[in-house]
């Protein structure tokens, strides 16, 4: 970063993603701007500033990436066909190897330069932390912005960032990328949930050890004693260890559950499969040891679920649409049709939904400031809509 790095603020700034951006900002000499407050004039914030630096959680990457594939699919057939071709043509060549600026040149003036100027115009490196964020999202995002895109992974008790993902190398896709300087790391077996750190491909929860770490939780020795075992930090989420030294994260160790039936679910997992659907702009997957299959509560994409009712003959405001009977039977198949894409196990489908017009939001306690769910805040909201998907289903 130098002088002329321009970072937009818009993360909580108590938050340790944002600040320790900040921080790294302040002492190179470089500008920071701060945003409106308003997550829906979010991008028109990023087009004024023009930063040359974007941090983002996921959430809001996805929110970008639905925004972009509604208004391409929107558009007319040349269009539509121009992109779709520039935009195998450079993937193809990203996967290969090619450098970004490099992969195609024509098709980076010709198309993808009206979504770089969409985003200020100015955007070298964009870094997603917080959650995994969506292999389909990132290689999108790889392609069509004409920026770095690389995810980072960290917590507020490793200070922020503990790996970081190379910018131009596409096989890290998917992936933190590999530890940063100054820390070890190292992977447990979770044996309850199938994790073996010593298979052949190691998988096992990650821990973390440097002088990066935190000293403890401010009176709070039980919670300390939980998750610092002889300097090593728990994390508890878990990892995979790729071929080419990047860490994956697959799981999360604590959100898991049993069906009735016995199968373990791994409920983060699916969200990030069904939640990059053009249909949702965000899901929360509920399932328990009492119930043999798995519900869903769902904030609708406002466009798209209004372009499908206008070609499906189905009328009414969106509240009155996230009611109507065919709007849920439409979502139930776009959650199955992307299950068995994925090839996921019978047990892993959603069966029923409930429609929120409302997006998850703070004001209501179901969302952290950046945009974690609270789960057990929201299954106490949604319990009811919960008990009668249920008992409706049997």
């Amino acid at each position: 970063f130098d002088q002329d790095d321009v970072y937009l603020s818009y993360l909580p700034l108590a938050h340790v993603f944002d600040r320790m951006f900040e921080e790294v900002f302040i002492s190179h000499g470089s500008r920071i701007g701060f945003w409106r407050g308003d997550v829906k004039l979010l991008v028109d914030d990023i087009a004024a500033l023009r930063p040359t630096v974007f941090c983002a959680v996921p959430r809001v990457l996805d929110r970008i990436y639905s925004g972009l594939t509604t208004k391409i699919s929107a558009g007319g057939i040349l269009k539509k066909t121009l992109f779709n071709l520039g935009y195998k043509m450079k993937l193809d060549s990203m996967k290969k190897g090619i450098k970004h600026e490099k992969a195609s040149p024509f098709f980076d003036k010709l198309v993808f330069s009206k979504v770089k100027e969409r985003l200020g115009g100015k955007i070298r490196i964009i870094v997603s932390g917080g959650a995994p964020l969506a292999v389909a999202v990132e290689e999108f995002l790889r392609v069509v912005t004409c920026a770095h895109v690389v995810q980072g992974y960290g917590l507020t008790e490793t200070c922020a960032g503990s790996f970081a993902a190379i910018p131009n190398e596409f096989s890290m896709a998917g992936t933190v990328g590999p530890p940063v300087p100054h820390i070890d790391v190292r992977l447990e077996s979770v044996s309850e949930m199938g994790y073996d750190a010593l298979a052949s491909i190691p998988r096992g929860e990650v821990c973390v050890k440097g002088s990066v770490l935190f000293s403890g939780y401010y009176k709070r020795e039980d919670l300390t004693q939980e998750v610092l075992t002889d300097g090593w930090f728990h994390t508890g989420d878990v990892g995979e260890w790729q071929p080419n030294g990047a860490l994956k994260i697959i799981d999360r160790k604590k959100n898991i559950f049993k069906l009735s039936q016995g199968e373990y679910v791994a409920v983060e997992n699916l969200e990030n499969i069904y939640g990059v659907l053009p249909e949702i702009d965000s899901i929360w997957v509920y399932g328990n040891s009492f119930e043999s299959f798995l519900i869903a509560v769902i904030n609708p994409n406002q466009q798209a679920l209004e372009n499908w009712a206008g070609q499906n003959g189905v009328t009414g405001s969106l509240a009155e649409l996230c009611e109507n009977a065919k709007t849920k039977e439409h979502f139930i198949a776009e959650l199955a049709k992307a299950a068995k894409e994925k090839k996921l196990k019978g047990f892993e489908f959603v069966r029923a939904v409930h429609l929120d017009a409302v997006p998850f939001d703070m004001e209501r306690d179901l969302i952290t400031p950046t945009y974690k769910k609270k789960r057990p805040q929201m299954l106490k909201y949604y319990q009811g809509a919960i008990d009668a998907l249920y008992k409706s289903s049997k």
